[in-house]
């Protein structure tokens, strides 16, 4: 019988969930709800959910391990998602781990080093033997999370509010919230949530790269702050990984970052699947094999 392995990414947007041979060779897929467990309560229905659909049409006693990375991990209760693997049918071992963790094994095999997440939130991780020894940023929307999502998208907001321009990125942003007017968009910007702040990320960066000089200030304001949050953590101490949806996809976001890190000298590479490396690190060790960790 060839085992299969189960990977989940439960970040503050939505939870991945893939199903692999311990070789890495991903079979299925499935995809659910936010699974950050201190933002949303619904989390386990989501990693439940995900998971679900990732093993539809395979047999769930060929699975060995479940690894789950989460952000919010001091949320998580483990009885509530032991619960769900019950209701799955899995009966196997399963481990979580910080998405930070998760989000560093996606981008190396070493077992040490840094890793710089950057999506809804954003946070900046030393990692040791599967563990988180040391933050910066990572606060909420609030109170940080420089350069992030919501970061992003609440600086155009503010911006256009403050001036409103009449651009091709205002009326984007303008339409995003469903306003017509300034007072319209202070409605919006006072009631809204930081998902949704988050979501005009793809508004302000298509528009940077279409050359709009306020999209740009903000896309290399972003790239400055991560850049900075990095250097709180001091000189890194292993490789860099990049991760998160802002600084794996092809946005003018991580071009920027990526310029500032290369001007150091400073190596880094892009993270992975971290759903596959969730997997992977929750195997047990005699099926552990070679190979790339995303």
């Amino acid at each position: 019988m060839n085992a299969l392995m189960v990977g989940v990414d439960a970040g503050g947007t939505g939870t991945r969930a893939v199903v692999a041979t311990v070789d890495g060779v991903v079979l299925g897929r499935g995809q659910a709800g936010p699974g950050n467990p201190l933002r949303h309560p619904s989390a386990p229905v989501a990693f439940e959910q995900a998971v679900g659909a990732a093993l539809a049409g395979h047999d769930v006693s060929r699975v060995v391990a479940v690894g789950l990375g989460v952000a919010g991990i001091t949320g998580l209760r483990l009885g509530d998602y032991s619960g769900s693997l019950i209701r799955l049918g899995l009966a196997c071992s399963f481990s979580a781990y910080a998405d930070a963790v998760t989000a560093f094994a996606a981008g190396t095999t070493s077992d040490h080093g840094v890793v710089l997440i950057a999506g809804t939130g954003a946070i900046a991780a030393r990692v040791r033997d599967r563990q988180v020894t040391a933050t910066a940023d990572g606060l909420g929307w609030l109170l940080g999370d420089r350069g992030s999502g919501v970061w992003l998208g609440l600086s155009a907001v503010r911006s256009i509010a403050v001036h409103w321009p009449d651009t091709p990125f205002a009326a984007a942003v303008a339409s995003h919230a469903g306003a017509e007017t300034v007072d319209e968009l202070l409605a919006w910007g006072n009631r809204t949530t930081p998902d949704q702040y988050a979501a005009l990320a793809p508004v302000v960066c298509s528009h940077a790269l279409a050359g709009d000089p306020l999209a740009q200030s903000l896309v290399d304001s972003a790239a400055t702050e991560l850049l900075r949050t990095l250097d709180d953590l001091g000189p890194p101490d292993g490789p860099v990984v990049l991760a998160g949806g802002l600084l794996t996809g092809r946005t003018p976001v991580s071009a920027a970052l990526t310029r500032a890190l290369t001007r150091r000298s400073v190596s880094h590479s892009v993270a992975g699947d971290p759903a596959l490396a969730a997997a992977r690190l929750a195997l047990p060790t005699p099926l552990i094999t070679a190979g790339p960790s995303a």
